[in-house]
Parts: structure tokens; sequence; C-alpha cells
């Protein structure tokens, strides 16, 4: 059975084709930088990968264009798209509609647009890619894995803000939290590689990227996160300010007379690594600034590490201990200054850890703690396409025989 999964956001499609009989990519890649004159995609095929640049003017046009990439040229894997079984996509936004992915069907893509105003920049893209593959296969199964779901299980004083309460009740102001897949994905394969069972155990699970979160994973389910109503609150982040006093966000709108777009785009995109560092977002243009002397750059790095380390300390207090803390996403698998910034003094919760383990530990499965560690620290690589695939073959290996399904297309 083969499965393709698409991840609209914003501005990008990322894609992956499976053949779900083994779980092996066929294919995947990336458009980036949909709507600019500089649009491009990478492919990845047969172990090469290649880059190319492409107009790609919106959503619709870029799924359009996978589908030929799939079929036609150099780089085609299939014949016909009509060998696609079941597309997945990957869902920002579901608010509390969503706890768990779904075969997309009128009724879902009714409420999923209702969230809209939850991920303005993400929501709708989402729909284009629903609607785009609607069009060139309307009758295969579609399923929607949402980043939220996995932590709709947070109890309601972990979830809720101390704000009138009318707020939540009209208007959903809550804690969603966010990278709902990969959490899922890490603590459900950390288990797998200890050969641990999820009953009993207390997992902290490590998202650290360019954006980042962590959550609290407790006899398999999610008590708490860093994300919030937005991606915006927790960790420091690649240019996210994370976890900020509200009166310094009034105060700088009045300082800088900003208005809601210009804050935004201030705590959004304008701070977190880069903003404290004036240098970059990427922990290894970082590292290279420390290595020069850059004292911002030490100070980023410092205070990306603390936050972290506090984070790992207030869901231990959570759970009532840790059993086991992961790490993965781009800077968590690849970077162990960031995971020996963010685990040196935890020795008071049982960590101990293996500094030559974590120094030689790249993007791949390992244990990095010392063997005699009461707390076992591990880099479990996320793997969020493979959880939708996985999903969407759950969801549609009942459904396949059926022809016929809803037209959600005026979403």
């Amino acid at each position: 059975m083969k499965i393709l999964v698409l991840n609209c956001g914003s501005s990008s499609i990322k894609y992956a084709l499976y053949n779900m009989d083994d779980k092996s990519v066929i294919t995947s890649g990336g458009i980036e930088k949909i709507g600019s004159p500089d649009s491009f995609i990478k492919i990845k095929v047969n172990d090469k990968k290649v880059k190319k640049d492409e107009p790609i003017p919106e959503h619709t046009r870029g799924v359009q264009f996978i589908f030929e990439l799939l079929t036609t040229g150099e780089y085609a894997v299939l014949e016909s798209v009509n060998e696609i079984n079941a597309v997945g996509h990957r869902m920002v936004h579901g608010g509390e509609k969503f706890n768990q992915s779904v075969v997309i069907t009128d009724d879902v893509m009714r409420d999923f647009s209702a969230c809209n105003d939850l991920a303005p920049l993400h929501n709708p893209a989402n729909i284009k890619g629903i609607n785009a593959v609607k069009a060139l296969l309307p009758n295969v199964p579609q399923v929607g894995v949402f980043d939220t779901a996995f932590h709709q299980t947070m109890p309601d004083y972990a979830y809720m803000y101390a704000l009138p309460y009318e707020l939540y009740s009209k208007y959903g102001v809550r804690r969603y939290g966010f990278h709902g897949t990969s959490h899922r994905y890490v603590s459900q394969r950390v288990l797998e590689y200890l050969g641990r069972e999820a009953e009993g155990t207390k997992i902290i699970t490590c998202h650290i990227g360019n954006g980042a979160s962590i959550a609290a994973v407790k006899d398999g389910k999610c008590i708490d996160t860093s994300m919030g109503l937005t991606p915006l609150e927790g960790l420091i982040m690649g240019t996210r300010s994370g976890d900020i006093d509200a009166g310094a966000v009034t105060f700088l709108m009045d300082k800088l007379n900003l208005d809601t777009k210009g804050i935004s785009n201030l705590l959004n995109k304008q701070s977190g690594l880069v903003g404290v560092s004036e240098l970059s977002n990427d922990f290894r243009d970082i590292l290279a600034g420390i290595a020069v002397g850059n004292d911002k750059a030490r100070l980023a790095k410092e205070m990306y590490t603390y936050r972290i380390k506090k984070y790992i300390g207030q869901y231990a207090a959570a759970m009532g201990g840790v059993d086991i803390i992961l790490f993965t996403g781009g800077a968590g698998e690849n970077q162990w200054e960031v995971r020996e910034g963010a685990t040196n003094g935890l020795e008071f919760l049982g960590v101990k850890m293996d500094v030559a383990r974590n120094r030689s530990c790249r993007a791949t499965e390992a244990v990095i703690s010392a063997d005699d560690s009461k707390v076992t620290v591990c880099v479990i690589p996320t793997d969020e396409e493979l959880m939708i695939a996985t999903d969407t073959l759950a969801l549609v290996e009942d459904i396949l025989d059926k022809t016929e399904y809803s037209d959600y297309s005026e979403y």
C-alpha cells in the first residue's frame, strides 16, 4: 500500500511517499518559499538529492506540481497517481474538537475550518492541500493528523489560563500545545527502544529545533506541554521569545508604537536566539560565535539551555519524578552542547550523564546517560511523517473499497 504524506505550512509543502508494506520512503521532498519569486523544491529519490527552482504561486499549484513530479519526468516513481491508496495530512490546530487522527469528511472539514482563528497562517494552508488532493484524487481517502491532538489528555488545571473563564468558553483561549505528532512518536518509540511499558513510566520529551517544545508524558499520555494557545509560549526558540511577561508585551507596544501584527512579528520572528545573539537563529552559528568570543552568542546559548532545564524540572515535579528524558528535533538530535547544557545540574533528580556518549551521539537512537544513572537520558530522532502514514493506514484499511466520499471542496 502506498500512502502520501503532505505537510502544508504557511509558505511550504513537505511530502513523503511511503510503501507501507515495509514502511519505507519511496521519495520525499519539499517546496519552500511558496508565493515568492525565488520558490524552489528539494527532491530526494534513490539516495539522490536535487534542488531546483520552480515558480509556485500558491499551495494548490504546489500540490499539483508534487503529483506531476511523482508521475512524470526523471524523478517519477509512479506510473499513475492512482497507485496512491491514501493521503495523510499534518493538520496544525484542531482546537478541542479533535483528540485523535480522523478520516476527513464534510463534518471534519467544517469543524477544522472553525479553528482557523487559532492558526490563521497554517490551517487555511492545510485546507488548500486537502482540496487540491480532492480535485486530483476524488475517490482516495484522506486522513487528518493533528499537531494538537496528543495534548488533549492534559487536565483542565494544566491547560487553563488564569483569565476570566468567559474567554475560554467564548473564544477557546487555553493551552493547546503543538509538535504533538513528534511528541507522540518519540514517547512511543523510546519505550520500544528501551523495552519499557507505558504504564508506570514518566517521560519528558524535549523537541528542540528552530521551534521547540517539551511535554510531560505519564503512563503514555501527555499531562502538560510548554507551548500554549499558539506556538509562541514556552521555550526560547530560533526566532520566538518563548515565555515573556504579558506586561512587557504591552509596554513594548506602547514604546515602539506597535499594533498587534507588529508585536507578533517582534515576538515570533525577531526574538529568541536571533534576537539575543544579534547573530543567527541557527544554534550552529551561535556555537561558532561563542568560539570567537561573541558574548551575546554565549548569553543566547545559556538562556536557551537554562530554559530547557527549567521545564525539565517543572515537569519532573508535575509527574512526581521522571524515568526517561529524551531529546529530539534538529538541535536535540545533533547538538551535544544543547543536551549537556540542559542536563547539567539535574543530578538531584537522578540524572548522571556519560560525557563521551553524549558528545559522540548525532542523529541516532542512543542512551547518553551513564549506566548507573537513575534517569535514562536518550536521543530519539523524530519521524512525524511515519507517524502520519501509520495513522493513515490504520484508519483507511477498512474503507479502501469505498468509492464515494463527501464533497468538502467548498471549505
